[in-house]
């Protein structure tokens, strides 16, 4: 069983997660609102909810009928080329029983916005202890959150003991293919529903690196398996790849290493090709070697 601090860290960061599903849920209906009413202030800015367009839904929640209001003072200056198409984005009708609704849903967000403020102090107040092992896990990339390293270390612990190998970590946290086999036939094989908090996180970190070409050892596999097996099993590969940089390094104590992960392999314009290499490409491709006779 993990230290206390590690089970309070895990219930904090879940209940965190959770906040962040509500204030999701309630930009989606502030947008809805918005989208009823005519108002289609996502069409003009790249976020709803930034300082200038909160800025223009709180002057129209203070008179919904009046649209012709100035909105130069409310917004960026970076913005005022965007003017008369923000003044025709704002011209649509919000009836007053919607602008209440529109009122209750933004103070709700706002409220879910400190209340999940507040808690993040607790969480990093608790996990001071683990600092050590956050910033080793801020070096594996597409891991540059804190809160994302929290959230590891709160599902799996820092003590990598546990877990006799990164296989059975990647089995726990539902990153492997179940055995669903009968008569010697393959029934399925899908990941298991394991690892519900930790696995998307996962997920999302592998669909970043994957689109970046700082981190060769990553986007070559990505790509080596996707042609094989298609985009969403590549993805998966890919976060598992990410868990056993993890576990390896907790478990060794040192930062993350892309030397250790390379396994791309560079064949020249010549076609000629070490034995080391052929070896390295055969594995590559879910050949067993075998010792000749």
């Amino acid at each position: 069983m993990p230290p206390l601090a590690i089970r309070q860290l895990r219930d904090l960061m879940r209940y965190r997660f959770k906040l962040t599903n509500f204030m999701s849920s309630e930009k989606n209906r502030l947008q809805n609102c918005l989208t009823v009413s005519n108002i289609q202030l996502a069409n003009v800015v790249s976020d709803t909810f930034g300082k200038s367009s909160m800025n223009i839904i709180d002057k129209l929640l203070e008179n919904p009928l009046d649209t012709s209001f100035d909105i130069e003072p409310l917004i960026h200056g970076s913005m005022k080329d965007k003017i008369p198409d923000l003044e025709l984005a704002i011209d649509g009708f919000i009836t007053p029983e919607q602008a209440e609704k529109l009122k209750v849903i933004k103070q709700h967000y706002e409220d879910l916005i400190s209340r999940r403020s507040d808690l993040e102090k607790i969480i990093l107040s608790l996990a001071e202890p683990y600092l050590e092992e956050i910033e080793l896990i801020l070096t594996v990339p597409s891991i540059k959150n804190v809160f994302s390293a929290i959230a590891i270390i709160s599902e799996i612990g820092v003590n990598m003991d546990m877990f006799p190998t990164s296989k059975h970590l990647c089995s726990w946290a539902g990153l492997t293919p179940t055995n669903n086999e009968s008569a010697g036939k393959k029934k399925s094989v899908r990941i298991s529903r394991a690892g519900c908090y930790i696995k998307p996180l996962l997920v999302q970190c592998a669909t970043a690196v994957v689109k970046s070409e700082k981190h060769p050892e990553i986007r070559n596999r990505y790509l080596r398996i996707k042609k094989r097996r298609g985009h969403k099993r590549a993805i998966i590969a890919i976060a598992r790849m990410l868990l056993t940089a993890i576990y390896n390094i907790l478990k060794k104590n040192e930062p993350y290493n892309p030397e250790l992960y390379k396994k791309s392999i560079d064949i020249s314009a010549t076609r000629e090709i070490t034995v080391e290499q052929a070896i390295l490409l055969a594995k590559s491709q879910d050949f067993k070697i075998v010792t000749a006779t």
